[in-house]
Parts: structure tokens; C-alpha cells; sequence
């Protein structure tokens, strides 16, 4: 006979029943209200106390409805810290807290970039926006359509960086942008407007929009304390710059 598939739901009642497992913290379009599909399956952090006795029975689980991540309590306050896995658990659930709150303290803690880190990483971030867009203007004068469209393209992901590292934020993945931006919106900027102008730039490459989002830009950047990043390019940030 052939065993069925672990559930969710069977899943949680063993674990409630498991006193090791202090925590249970679900991510994805689960966590999402109003992303679930019927391909959605159930992707499960399992947080195991640090005194517990590893328990390799789930780790790696994964089914066409739940997928397990097992670890201890001290790799659960690594994870995404920082990383890919960072936007996931920041916009996780809590499913069990057997820490009186210990559980959402962290997933907490990775939603909010500390005031040095989100400093550091957004400098980084406008410094490559900031050269994707000068390329992609570059090759548009120059006549290389496709250059300048692709570069056009890069120049989104960074400038996504960049405006979460400037709210302190960790960018949300594509799939979750626009549920992101209209539950939690970037202060100072119309969602609506945003999300139109990054499609049209990633889409055509068009030359005046990217020279009037980056005039946004660089202001927010400037009083955010970022003027010597964009000082460095010296004069080639007038190509970048509305005619």
C-alpha cells in the first residue's frame, strides 16, 4: 500500500504534539492574503530548540503540498540575515511561538533593515542604478536599441533596491511586488505611478521617463546622505538628468 503524502495539517498536529519544535513559521503565497492558487503548497520553517536532539525525519521534505525547512533556533535567526530568504520570512506567519513571542521578535528583526546596513546597502544599490541608467542612456544616443533596453531592465532591479534599503526594507521578490507596494507603499512615492514607470522602463527603455525617475531619485538619495555616491559620477550625471 502506498503511504499518502504528509499534509500540512497532519504535519502541524505532530509538531504541536513535539515539545522540541518551539516554533513553526509559514512563508509564501500562504502567508500572502490573497496569493494562493491551486499550485500553492505549504512552505514550512520548523525551529527546533537548540537543546533538542536533531531530528532528521522531515528535513528536505518536500511534497507537491508541504515543504519543510528544519533547523534549530540559532539557524532561524541566521536565515536571510542577510539573503535571498530575508522578504520571505519578513512577510512570514507565525503558526506556532512556543517562546511567548520569541518567534515573531525575529521574524521582526529581519523585516526591518538595521540603520547601518540599510545606509550601506542603499549606497551600493544607487551606485548600480546609477550605472545601469547612464548605460542604458549611453546606447540609446548611440543607436543600441537593445543595449539600452537591457540595461534599461537592470537599472529596475536596482532602483527596487535601492527605495526599500532607503525605507529600511528588503525588497519584496517580482511575485510580490504590487501586494507589497499596495499594503505597505514606499513613503513619498504613488504606487500607482511607480509600478507603471518601472514596467515602462524595464519594457521599453524609454529614455525621458528614466531621466525623470532618476530626478526622484536623486533627490530622496541626496537627503538620505547618499550626495557623495552620486557626486562621484561628476559630469556624466547630466546624461542621466531631464533635457
Amino acid at each position: 500500500m502506498t503511504a499518502r503524502p504528509l499534509t500540512y495539517d497532519a504535519f502541524v498536529r505532530l509538531a504541536l504534539a513535539d515539545t522540541a519544535v518551539v516554533g513553526l513559521v509559514l512563508k509564501g503565497s500562504r502567508a500572502h492574503e490573497g496569493m494562493v492558487t491551486l499550485h500553492s503548497d505549504h512552505d514550512l520553517y520548523v525551529v527546533l530548540a537548540d537543546t533538542a536532539t536533531t531530528d532528521t525525519r522531515f528535513q528536505g521534505h518536500r511534497s507537491g503540498g508541504l515543504d519543510l525547512v528544519v533547523l534549530s533556533l540559532t539557524e532561524f535567526r541566521a536565515a536571510g540575515m542577510p539573503g535571498f530568504e530575508r522578504y520571505a520570512l519578513a512577510r512570514a506567519q507565525v503558526v506556532l511561538d512556543r517562546l511567548d513571542g520569541g518567534i515573531a521578535r525575529i521574524l521582526a528583526d529581519k523585516a526591518r533593515l538595521a540603520a547601518d546596513e540599510a545606509h550601506r546597502d542603499a549606497g551600493g544599490w544607487l551606485d548600480a542604478y546609477a550605472n545601469s541608467l547612464y548605460r542604458s542612456v549611453k546606447n540609446a544616443r548611440d543607436g543600441h536599441g537593445l543595449a539600452a533596453r537591457l540595461d534599461a531592465a537592470d537599472s529596475v532591479r536596482f532602483l527596487l533596491e535601492l527605495l526599500f534599503a532607503l525605507d529600511r526594507r528588503p525588497r519584496p521578490y517580482n511575485k510580490y511586488l504590487e501586494w507589497e507596494l499596495s499594503r505597505h507603499p514606499l513613503p513619498g512615492w504613488d504606487t500607482g505611478l511607480l509600478l507603471d514607470a518601472v514596467d515602462r522602463v524595464a519594457r521599453t527603455g524609454d529614455v525621458a521617463l528614466q531621466r525623470r525617475l532618476f530626478t526622484r531619485v536623486e533627490s530622496a538619495a541626496r537627503k538620505a546622505g547618499h550626495g557623495a555616491v552620486l557626486d562621484a559620477w561628476g559630469a556624466d550625471l547630466d546624461l542621466m538628468r531631464p533635457r
